[in-house]
C-alpha cells in the first residue's frame, strides 16, 4: 500500500529478505524434497531437557528473570570458561551475560560498540547476519576475502583495518563453510586485535561440532581466542548443540564494560532470555552430546567422499555445513535451481558471499536423505559438465 510508503526507513529498505527464508518457502511447493538447506540438527531436543523445560512451566517459572540471566545459569556457563581460560589471573573479572540466542548477543554487542561510520571486518564467506546486523547498527561491513580455503588469517585481516574499524567478527566452526581456525590463527589474530585496539569477537555456536578438537585442561574442545587474550567477545549458544534452535538460548563472555552495556540494552530490547528455557539450559549442560557429534562427523565423511571428485570443498571442521564449489561455466544460484528439479534443496553461495560459486548444503539430516542428496547433486554435476 503505497501510503505506508514513506513510513519505512532506508534501514529496512537496504536488507533483503533472507535467502534462506526463500528456499524455506521454495521447498513447501516441492512434495517431498530432499531438504539439505536446513540449518539446524535433526535429532529431538534430549529428553531430560524437555522434561526442565515442563517442570519450569508446571511450577510456574514463566516470569521474568532477572536481565542478565539466572544466577545458577550463569554460574553453570562460566564454570567451564573459568576452568579452561582462567590463568593468571586473567579473565579473572569478566562479564557475563544470558541472551536469546546468538543472534541476539551479536545484536546487542553491534549496538553497544558500532555507530555510523564504524566499520566491521567480517569474512566472506559470512553467516547470512553478518552484514546486515552490522548495518542496522548504522555501521559498514568490509569484507575479508578468505577463498579458496576460508580462514580468517592476521594476514588477510590487518590491511583492512583503518582508524574507522570497530570490530572483527569471527565464526569458528564457520557457517557456511565448517571450518575451523586453529591455535596459531586465533593467536595471531588476537595479536592483530590488540595491536589496533579493535573488538575481536569470536562467534562460537558451533564449538561443540567441532571434528578435529584439542586437548585442554576440561577435554576435547574447540580452539577459541579466548586462550589468548581477555580482549575478546566471545558468543556462544545452546541451539546448535542440543537441536534447541528455535528455544533462543545463548550467552556471551568478555570484557565487563561491554558485557554492561550489552545487558542495560537487553533490559530495553530483549528484558531477558527465555525464563522456561533458561531452566531447561541449566539440564542441558548435564546432557552428554558426543553420539551425536560424532554420527555428524561420519556424515561430514559421507559427503566429502561422495562429492570430492566432482566438485571442489575445502573439508569441514566443525558444524554441519559444506561449501560446495559448483562446476565451472555454472553460478551457484543457477545449480541450485537445477537441483531443486531433482527435488534437492541446497543455498546458492551468494546468500553467504559477495560472489555465486559456491553453494551450501547442510548435512543435518538422515543418513537415507543425505545419500539421496548427495547422489543427485553428482547427477547435476554431471549434466552441467557436458
Amino acid at each position: 500500500m503505497e501510503e505506508f510508503e514513506h513510513l519505512i526507513t532506508q534501514r529496512a529498505r537496504s536488507i533483503d529478505a533472507s535467502g534462506i527464508r526463500k528456499v524455506f518457502d521454495l521447498a513447501a511447493s516441492v512434495s517431498d524434497p530432499i531438504n539439505l538447506s536446513i540449518g539446524q540438527p535433526h535429532f529431538p531436543v534430549p529428553e531430560p531437557i524437555q522434561r526442565a523445560a515442563s517442570d519450569a512451566v508446571v511450577n510456574d517459572r514463566n516470569g521474568y528473570t532477572v536481565t542478565q540471566g539466572l544466577a545458577e545459569l550463569l554460574e553453570a556457563v562460566r564454570e567451564p570458561f573459568d576452568a579452561r581460560f582462567a590463568r593468571d589471573g586473567r579473565w579473572g573479572d569478566y562479564g557475563a551475560l544470558i541472551t536469546s540466542g546468538v543472534s541476539g548477543g551479536l545484536t546487542l554487542a553491534l549496538m553497544t560498540c558500532v555507530e555510523p561510520g564504524d566499520e566491521v571486518l567480517i569474512p566472506d564467506p559470512y553467516f547470512v547476519m553478518y552484514k546486515h546486523l552490522v548495518r542496522m547498527a548504522g555501521g559498514t561491513p568490509v569484507f575479508v576475502d578468505t577463498y579458496p580455503d576460508f580462514r580468517m588469517t592476521a594476514e588477510r585481516v590487518e590491511p583492512l583495518i583503518t582508524e574507522r574499524t570497530k570490530m572483527i567478527l569471527v565464526s569458528s566452526p564457520s557457517n557456511p563453510t565448517g571450518v575451523v581456525l586453529g591455535d596459531e590463527a586465533w593467536s595471531a589474530l588476537v595479536s592483530v586485535a590488540e595491536k589496533h585496539n579493535v573488538l575481536l569477537v569470536s562467534d562460537e555456536i558451533y564449538d561443540a561440532f567441532c571434528y578435529e578438537p584439542v586437548a585442554s585442561p576440561v577435554g576435547l574442545v574447540c580452539p577459541s581466542p579466548a586462550a589468548y587474550s581477555d580482549r575478546v567477545l566471545v558468543l556462544r549458544g545452546f541451539s546448535k548443540t542440543y537441536g534447541m534452535t528455535g528455544w533462543r538460548l545463548g550467552y556471551a563472555m568478555g570484557p565487563r564494560p561491554i558485557v554492561d552495556q550489552m545487558t542495560k540494552l537487553q533490559q530495553y530490547t530483549f528484558v531477558c532470555a527465555p525464563s522456561v528455557v533458561q531452566h531447561a539450559g541449566l539440564a542441558a549442560m548435564q546432557v552428554d552430546m558426543s553420539e551425536y557429534v560424532a554420527a555428524y562427523r561420519r556424515k561430514r565423511d559421507m559427503v566429502m567422499e561422495m562429492l570430492g571428485e566432482q566438485f571442489t570443498i575445502t573439508k569441514p571442521g566443525g558444524a554441519f555445513y559444506a561449501f560446495v564449489g559448483v562446476p565451472d561455466g555454472v553460478t551457484g544460484t543457477a545449480f541450485a535451481e537445477r537441483a531443486i528439479e531433482r527435488k534437492v534443496l541446497t543455498i546458492p553461495g551468494c546468500v553467504f558471499s559477495e560472489r555465486d560459486t559456491h553453494l551450501r548444503l547442510s548435512f543435518a539430516c538422515d543418513d537415507a536423505t543425505l545419500n539421496r542428496g548427495l547422489e543427485a547433486l553428482v547427477s547435476v554435476a554431471g549434466e552441467v559438465g557436458k
